[in-house]
């Protein structure tokens, strides 16, 4: 038996950064159900921070995570968590339209975001065809991030702050008992006032276990390969993503990361590349590109979960009092993990977000649960 005053379900990026942010306030337990932390998604991620992804909730979270990444606490890391890339989105003639409200809508919040012409895309990446750079944006100050190493950061940190983590702990029962939550493991029963759900794509079988009602989180599958390609990527390209978002790539240790940028909903499961989406990414590169896969030398698939909205899942459920959600990152967990975690911390105790994340637009009702459920409940 294990007692603490919060615990936390899961041990990918999640919870580890609300473990970290939340152990400034108690003594914490982080549950992880696999042999090791961020098994998962954390561990299948090909992050890039990049401040023009996804909506403004996201947007503003991922400013303010970026003030963390790029200075984070004394001790935290022993590398930089965040390096150069570049980021560039391309655009045919037809979507023309689209990418103008997407320049002007990221404008707001990174004002070095520049339009490119087809010669200036081309330079940047001389192996894009024409017809995919009838136009483009540059988000020079994109940057390549360490997983590894901001989530150890994340999890060295808790341990630091007298945090706990416990592996092969998978969750089988939880139940409220006489004010507190107590959880059933494999290897024994962990009680505390809080419990915070950072189990991804398993957070809404964690609320079913609690007694709650799910939320309607969907796991979507999503596939990356390495790959060898002619001509060789230059280290110096940017990542290159087309407006619709239908293929990315990247250059990584002198070969080149692709993905089909799939969003296939699967349950919850240890996920794995299919042969489709391997085959679906090296066409839609080579269809953009004079670029040529000579072979691909590794490939792996990760689960993202998305709420309805598209924007994570933060705050205490109001249907059970210390019942905390750290849930639905979707493709966005690595780069709003700090200010995600920080929101978490403030709101399962009750605060009103930090002052920084206020400023930025970030609103405490876009996060809560109870937006997802029916007013009935």
């Amino acid at each position: 038996m294990g007692t603490a005053d919060f615990i936390v379900l899961g041990a990918g990026m999640a919870g580890a950064a609300a473990g970290y942010f939340l152990a400034d306030h108690g003594r914490g337990i982080v549950l992880e159900r696999e042999r090791a932390p961020g098994y998962h998604s954390t561990g299948r991620s090909a992050a890039l921070y990049t401040e023009t992804y996804g909506n403004a909730a996201i947007r503003a979270l991922t400013v303010a995570s970026g003030r963390f990444f790029r200075a984070p606490p004394a001790g935290f890391g022993d590398v930089p968590l965040l390096n150069r890339r570049g980021l560039m989105v391309i655009a045919q003639a037809s979507d023309g339209a689209r990418l103008a409200r997407e320049v002007a809508a990221a404008k707001r919040l990174v004002p070095s975001l520049r339009l490119l012409g087809c010669g200036a895309a081309k330079a940047l990446c001389p192996v894009l065809r024409d017809e995919w750079t009838a136009g483009a944006f540059l988000e020079p100050d994109a940057m390549d991030m360490d997983v590894h190493a901001i989530h150890q950061g994340f999890l060295r940190g808790f341990k630091a702050k007298g945090g706990r983590v416990v592996t092969d702990a998978a969750a089988q029962a939880i139940a409220a008992r006489d004010g507190d939550w107590q959880v059933e493991t494999p290897v024994g029963r962990f009680i505390a006032p809080v419990v915070v759900n950072a189990a991804g794509a398993w957070a809404d079988d964690v609320a079913r276990l609690a007694g709650l009602p799910p939320l309607g989180l969907v796991a979507k599958r999503r596939t990356a390969l390495i790959v060898d390609a002619d001509p060789a990527p230059h280290a110096a390209w940017p990542m290159v993503v087309d407006i619709g978002e239908s293929f990315y790539f990247k250059p990584e240790s002198g070969r080149l990361l692709i993905s089909p940028a799939d969003e296939t909903a699967m349950p919850a499961t240890d996920a794995q590349p299919d042969e489709i989406d391997i085959a679906e990414a090296v066409a839609r590169l080579e269809g953009a590109t004079r670029l040529k896969v000579r072979r691909v030398l590794r490939k792996w698939a990760g689960l993202r979960t998305f709420a309805a909205d598209r924007t994570p899942v933060i705050g205490p459920d109001p249907l059970a009092p210390g019942f905390v959600w750290m849930a639905g990152q979707g493709g966005y967990g690595i780069q709003t993990a700090a200010a995600a975690g920080r929101a978490a911390a403030a709101l399962a105790q009750g605060a009103a977000l930090p002052d920084d994340l206020a400023r930025l637009g970030v609103i405490a009702a876009d996060l809560l649960p109870d937006r997802l459920r029916p007013t009935s409940l």
